[in-house]
């Protein structure tokens, strides 16, 4: 079978489905690779190379649709294109299923199978195929160089012989993957930066980052605000509420907001009303990721950049994963590689389309002549991370009866066995000769040294330093030298053995952790 990439038709759109190394791998599952001629150009991948790589080139797109029985792409694909389709035909793209019924009749009038990219599950074996968290990371980034090339200065503080610039401060509107990435450029190029999202188990991840999270005295933030896979949900009217009078007790003080907030299959929803744009100081930036799906600003322009009448910089851009044309062209094309590898199992060059596969199941829409979005839940459910419950923070006193609580319980614990260990020695003194007591004291206190030093070293230390910890609890290995000089056969048997075992453990402690320790230095 064959797999082609046609050229993207629409305007501005830079990206391609098939890179010269994807196809190399797509050849090893048993395929043969077939690219319209100048598909990858503006993504910086020529004809040439597709040639080294074993890909055929055909010179339109007419003849790639009839070549090609698998045919990858990257934007939705127009009527023409779906008009091309027939039943032998697979199609693998972005499909916009919910708002695209159009698009979804047509393809099963043609009984075409349609896979859509932005149809895969969330779930830990898909991550690999999730195009959605591919193109997300790369707009958050972008975002962010977009902000900056459009604000008037620096985003880090600085104090210099000509004066003192404050730090900028940016609020991240939605901590996923397209959020996460503009806070981790955000705080990078030193902002002062502000995240907020209705799913309070992410503020863990954002503050990791560096950044500030932004809470809401509001109950219904303390409860999962997740949909399945993690998505964020539809939040009640009161929430919302409360939410947009946070945003505008923000907006005067924000110098750039990046909003990224997306529901599936929904239109975006209005975060930062004109109000707030109206309230921000002139020179400040938005940056609507959203605005593909209607925006999340009440003012933005679609594909478009526009600036208010108090100087506030909104920008609309549908394409920011294609102005770095090169990287998500090879991140696609990387999950469009992992999908085949899932639908060919046999790595014979032959689609097989598993409908009780979780994957295949959840991304297909159209197959065999009918329309399959949306698709039934995954029996592997993707379980967002419940929100860790903060410790309640004792009074000096209540922490001061604590310790004292703790402390009257070790002591107990150790009285109890310093007792317990000298009513045996008496019962084994009674009845062992004095020189067996000798050598039985010097044991019994190198095991309470050697396990005393071991079992109170700090447990954040056992990674990677527990092989100096083993070797450090290897004290033991004194009573075992003292014993050596014993005329005892018996006994200079037994701390032989002693040392033995010691110095393995002290030795090979050592050696483990110069290995662990060489894992991280650079070659």
């Amino acid at each position: 079978m064959k797999i082609g990439t046609p050229k993207e038709i629409l305007e501005g759109e830079a990206r391609v489905a098939m890179t010269p190394d994807s196809a190399k791998q797509l050849q090893k599952l048993g395929y043969d690779c077939v690219i319209e001629t100048g598909a990858g150009a503006a993504a910086g991948f020529s004809d040439a190379t597709y040639k080294e790589a074993g890909v055929e080139i055909v010179k339109t797109a007419a003849a790639l649709w009839k070549a090609a029985d698998i045919i990858a792409k990257v934007r939705i694909p127009t009527e023409t294109e779906l008009k091309r389709l027939t039943r032998d035909k697979t199609l693998i793209s972005f499909f916009n299923p919910g708002a695209n019924e159009d698009g979804l009749e047509l393809a099963k009038s043609k009984g075409a199978n349609v896979i859509a990219m932005e149809m895969v599950p969330r779930i830990s074996r898909a991550q690999k195929m999730d195009a959605l968290s591919s193109m997300a990371n790369i707009a958050g980034y972008r975002a962010v160089i977009e902000a900056g090339n459009n604000f008037g200065r620096f985003f880090t503080g600085q104090v210099t012989a000509a004066g003192k610039v404050p730090p900028a401060k940016v609020l991240i509107v939605g901590a996923g993957v397209a959020g996460l990435a503009a806070i981790g450029t955000s705080t990078s190029l030193g902002a002062m930066t502000y995240a907020f999202d209705v799913r309070p188990e992410v503020a863990e991840q954002v503050e990791s980052m560096g950044a500030e999270f932004v809470y809401l005295d509001f109950e219904e933030q303390q409860q999962d605000g997740s949909a399945t896979g993690g998505y964020a949900s539809v939040s009640s009217p009161e929430f919302r509420e409360a939410q947009l009078a946070k945003f505008r007790e923000l907006a005067p003080e924000m110098d750039i907001v990046i909003t990224t907030a997306l529901i599936p299959n929904r239109e975006a929803p209005e975060l930062w009303t004109e109000d707030m744009v109206k309230a921000m100081k002139p020179g400040s930036v938005i940056v609507d990721l959203a605005a593909e799906k209607g925006g999340n600003c009440k003012l933005t322009v679609p594909d478009e950049k526009i600036v208010t009448d108090n100087g506030v910089t909104i920008i609309g851009y549908t394409d920011f994963p294609s102005r770095m044309a090169t990287q998500s062209s090879t991140l696609y094309a990387t999950n469009i590689r992992h999908m085949m590898t899932d639908l060919t199992p046999d790595k014979d060059g032959q689609i097989n389309h598993n409908m009780d596969d979780d994957v295949i199941r959840g991304a297909t829409v159209a197959y065999q002549g009918e329309i399959t979005f949306p698709p039934p839940p995954p029996k592997v459910a993707a379980i967002a991370a419940k929100p860790q419950e903060k410790p309640k923070e004792l009074t000096p006193e209540e922490r001061k009866a604590k310790e004292l609580a703790e402390f009257k319980a070790q002591t107990k614990s150790q009285v109890t066995m310093l007792t317990a260990g000298g009513l045996a020695l008496l019962l084994v003194g009674a009845v062992a000769p004095a020189s067996f007591m000798s050598h039985f004291i010097v044991f019994v206190l190198a095991v309470f040294v050697g396990f005393q030093v071991i079992w109170n070293v700090s447990h954040s230390l056992h990674t990677p330093l527990m092989a100096i910890t083993n070797a450090i609890s290897s004290i033991i290995i004194v009573g075992a030298l003292m014993q050596i000089g014993s005329g005892n056969w018996l006994v200079l048997l037994l701390a032989a053995l002693s040392v033995l075992m010691a110095g393995v453990n002290i030795f090979g402690g050592f050696l483990v952790t110069r290995r662990m320790l060489a894992m991280f230095q650079k070659s």
